[in-house]
């Protein structure tokens, strides 16, 4: 007999101070280079859009994003590496999706690191299309730089 398996009730809530020792936990074990403490103080002081993705008190993941006269620009998206493959970056996507949309955004605008293959893909599939390449633009392991992708989105009925 197989297992049943529980369906998994997630909820978004704002990013405030008080979740920051969780969130910098899951930045510390899903990159190489993640932001610190400071770079997300400056986020919550810019009054940039900050949504933690949750089931119970568990941090599934979490994205910033920051708002252009017609675009919205996504800065940091992240799943926790024990909750990745699960489709939770979909989740937050749509839920960005929704939200610039219901600012009146046009577009969604990201970077994603050239060796990122994994994440390329969900946004290409999420409909995100490649639109240039900014060079050096990330610090690697190495002490070199590392090439992004800069990747867009229309939003609304129609796209180009």
């Amino acid at each position: 007999m197989s297992a049943v398996l529980k369906p998994v009730e997630a909820r978004f809530e704002a990013l405030t101070p008080d979740h920051l020792d969780a969130v910098l936990a899951v930045e510390q074990r899903a990159y190489a280079h993640p932001w610190s403490h400071q770079n997300f103080m400056d986020t919550l002081a810019s009054g940039y859009e900050a949504q933690l993705l949750l089931a119970d008190d568990t941090l599934l993941g979490y994205f910033v994003a920051m708002k252009g006269v017609d675009e919205v620009h996504l800065l940091n998206i992240t799943v926790a590496p024990e909750f990745r493959g699960e489709g939770w970056s979909r989740v937050m996507l749509d839920a960005l999706a929704l939200w610039a949309r219901g600012q009146g955004a046009d577009w969604l605008w990201l970077e994603v690191r050239v060796g990122n293959e994994r994440a390329i893909k969900v946004y290409g599939a999420h409909g995100y299309r490649l639109v240039g390449r900014r060079k050096n633009y990330y610090p690697n392991d190495r002490g070199q730089r590392e090439d992004a992708l800069v990747m867009s989105l229309r939003l609304g009925q129609s796209t180009p």
